[in-house]
């Protein structure tokens, strides 16, 4: 039998348990977001919370900001801890966005999963919370997210995810992607565009129905 260094096992395993929200590389990168001639800003409801603009805003600032995908383990501080806003994941586009009002995942989940541990996925086979990883796993901010009654259906039409939604998809292979519907209207398919980073940095394109949707969630 062979026998691996225990480095290299915990290396893999570090590999394996940080976050995997990227689907394989395509041979040709998709533009930042389409062009602006098929695009059309609607205005969200009058009567909508001051902080559902400045999410959305917040999201979509980030596109060409982060410019790739590193979903390697990282030690970050606590509270308001990130990676560089040049690489992240998935969930770092949703967790960026909430912070501009005042609204810290990272501390907020992890909080919620040192009272109500056994509540969370239990995949990675850790034994308690880790405030450097919780937040940025797609499973954990959908446990999260339910926890918090924010959840909807995941069926319907596109006119039933709007603005500020979060949406939440399998890309199969036991990978989960997450990303948010942005008041950017896409003439061509008549539905709001997706702000996400599912590989090469934080893009707004049409992906709502690109894979099976398994979480909905509105949180403001």
């Amino acid at each position: 039998m062979t026998r691996y260094p225990l480095t290299a096992i915990l290396l893999a395993s570090t590999v394996w348990f940080a976050v995997a929200c990227q689907r394989p590389a395509a041979k040709t990168v998709e533009p930042l977001k389409p062009p602006a001639q098929l695009t059309e800003t609607t205005s969200l409801p009058a009567n909508s919370s001051p902080n559902l603009k400045v999410v959305i805003d917040g999201v979509i600032d980030q596109v060409g900001k982060t410019t790739s995908y590193d979903p390697s383990y990282q030690k970050i501080d606590y509270p308001n801890g990130d990676v560089p806003i040049e690489t992240g994941v998935c969930s770092d586009v949703i967790v960026r966005a909430f912070r501009k009002v005042g609204i810290d995942l990272q501390k907020d989940v992890h909080e919620d999963m040192k009272r109500n541990f056994s509540a969370y996925p239990t995949r990675w086979g850790l034994s308690g919370p880790d405030a450097n990883i919780d937040h940025r796993r797609v499973p954990n901010l959908m446990t999260y997210f339910t926890r918090q009654g924010k959840s909807l259906s995941t069926g319907g039409d596109s006119k039933t995810f709007l603005p500020g939604d979060i949406v939440t998809w399998d890309l199969g292979l036991g990978s989960e992607h997450i990303g948010m519907v942005v008041n950017v209207w896409y003439k061509s398919s008549q539905r709001y565009l997706i702000v996400h980073n599912i590989g090469a940095g934080t893009r707004m394109n049409d992906i709502l129905f690109a894979w099976k949707i398994t979480g909905h969630y509105r949180f403001f």
